[in-house]
């Protein structure tokens, strides 16, 4: 089985083959550059680097979010192409989830923080257990204080993850004793994490979506959409 997977969701992008359970090729940047720059060049390089080609690609996965609305469209049409031009099936990936596998060998409760703007973060709750993750609570848009309450009864050890790990951290630590931030070689959304979990997926015997199907999750309106509805509610 080999897994073509794309990661759009923040800054940094990433995209990663794997065969068979082994991770074949990743290809990581956060220069800074837009992901419609940088995506399918990376692809390419990859697939080179590898001496694949993209017919042998079994499925595409792709992080399908929360996060960044123009990421995650970049990343999702990307994968509908590929997939739509080969005819070969999809598999979505929560952004958070695969996160949370990022650290999946740390045993205690994962936090993945994605920075939502407007003092509001995009997470949820996972159990990692000897590289077992299991999903607590549902993804959501949730301020810093409804982190600290959805904590606050936790004694287990917990690890922030993501970019809005970095950001509140300090905050969080100060005001629970037992949280800790990822390692910074692991903070960052990774497309071999969203691989993986299309694999687990692949092999409870779900998870493959029609081109078609394939969609973002956003969690909440895009400012263009609040705007318009502001507006909309004036008049």
């Amino acid at each position: 089985m080999n897994i073509l997977a794309l990661e759009t969701s923040a800054k940094a992008a990433s995209c990663a083959l794997l065969s068979d359970g082994v991770l074949v090729a990743e290809f990581f940047t956060n220069a800074g550059l837009t992901h419609s720059e940088t995506i399918m060049q990376m692809v390419e390089n990859m697939m080179d680097c590898a001496k694949r080609d993209l017919r042998s690609i079994d499925v595409f996965a792709a992080a399908t979010g929360p996060g960044s609305f123009t990421g995650l469209r970049i990343g999702i049409s990307a994968v509908k192409g590929m997939s739509l031009a080969l005819d070969k099936p999809c598999c979505p990936v929560s952004t958070l989830e695969a996160l949370s596998f990022n650290i999946a060998a740390f045993n205690g409760v994962a936090v993945p923080l994605m920075d939502a703007r407007r003092e509001q973060v995009y997470t949820a709750l996972f159990r990692n257990d000897d590289g077992a993750v299991t999903r607590l609570s549902d993804d959501g848009a949730v301020s810093i204080d409804e982190v600290c309450e959805m904590l606050k009864d936790f004694k287990e050890p917990v690890m922030l993850v993501g970019d809005g790990a970095m950001l509140y951290h300090a905050e969080l630590s100060g005001k629970l004793q037992n949280v800790r931030l990822a390692p910074k070689a692991l903070l960052h959304q990774r497309a071999a994490s969203v691989a993986y979990l299309a694999q687990k997926e692949l092999e409870r015997g779900r998870g493959t979506f029609a081109t078609d199907d394939l969609a973002p999750v956003y969690l909440r309106l895009s400012q263009a959409e609040r705007e318009l509805l502001k507006k909309q509610t004036i008049d």
